[in-house]
């Protein structure tokens, strides 16, 4: 009859609202794991690890979306990390990096749409195994000297860069603070204060690039009741495992991230 709708035809007000979150299986098969191992390098324990949180992620979504996924899940864990090792850490030092730190996620803010966060990556890559050939090959004496301030504020730089442009900042500090030979906790409470600060000062900036979206956050959400798992896991260890033990796994964290930064920025 004239003036009325087929039964097959879709009425013309309905919208098809899709859920604002990434539901692909193969993103979750890499994403639980990679926030469970930055979860435990929070704490300190596997430090290195953490690293690898967004090339794994990257096996399914951009660097720059994994990058903005962690965002809040990041917030959480640092939040986490300080309520556990507050108050262990090195007042002094932290005075000295975060500056540093800073200065290093405001070039990487300017650079962020020009430099291809896979050549970052790699730089990052070769830079740790570098570093950690070098602590092979001459392993530092009890009366080695320490490391310079300038090189430090060079590598804490870096750091805040590497981890604007994929949360990739371990390594270049790590460069620097290890040779220090500080206690585990308070390696830990100093790393936990360094990142928490750093990561808070991404959140202008990612906002300003326009990479937290509904959807990002979305998914943020659905990854966030790991993070205090991974977190638990790494402090309840860290507490406990001798200091001989501690640093070998974090060096054993720092050469797979260098390979694996180094294979994607330049062999993938």
């Amino acid at each position: 009859m004239h003036g009325e709708c087929s039964p097959t035809a879709p009425p013309t007000a309905f919208i098809t609202l899709s859920l604002p979150v990434i539901t692909d299986p193969q993103f979750y098969a890499v994403a639980i794991p990679a926030v469970l191992l930055l979860g435990v390098s929070k704490s300190g324990f596997g430090a290195g690890f953490g690293s690898l949180a967004v090339p794994l992620m990257a096996l399914a979504v951009t660097v720059p979306q994994a990058a903005a996924i962690l965002m809040p899940v990041l917030l959480l864990m640092d939040v986490l990390g300080l309520a556990a090792f507050r108050r262990e850490f090195d007042k002094r030092l932290l005075y000295f990096l975060i500056p540093c730190g800073l200065a290093g996620t405001l070039i990487g803010a300017l650079l962020f749409k020009v430099l291809p966060s896979h050549t970052v990556a790699g730089i990052v890559g070769v830079f740790t195994l570098i570093f950690l050939a070098q602590r092979l090959l001459f392993p530092p004496r009890p009366n080695s000297p320490l490391p310079s301030r300038t090189t430090g504020a060079v590598l804490t730089a870096i750091s805040g860069f590497t981890s604007f442009i994929a949360h990739a900042g371990g390594p270049p500090v790590n460069a620097y603070v290890l040779p220090l030979r500080l206690s585990p906790l308070v390696y830990t409470a100093t790393m936990a204060y360094f990142f928490f600060v750093v990561n808070l000062s991404k959140w202008v900036p990612y906002a300003w690039l326009g990479l937290l979206d509904w959807r990002n956050l979305a998914t943020s959400l659905v990854l966030l009741p790991i993070a205090p798992l991974g977190v638990w896991v790494g402090v309840h260890i860290a507490r406990r495992i001798d200091a001989v033990w501690f640093y070998r796994f974090v060096y054993a964290g720092m050469l797979l991230t260098g390979i694996k930064l180094t294979w994607d920025g330049f062999f993938a």
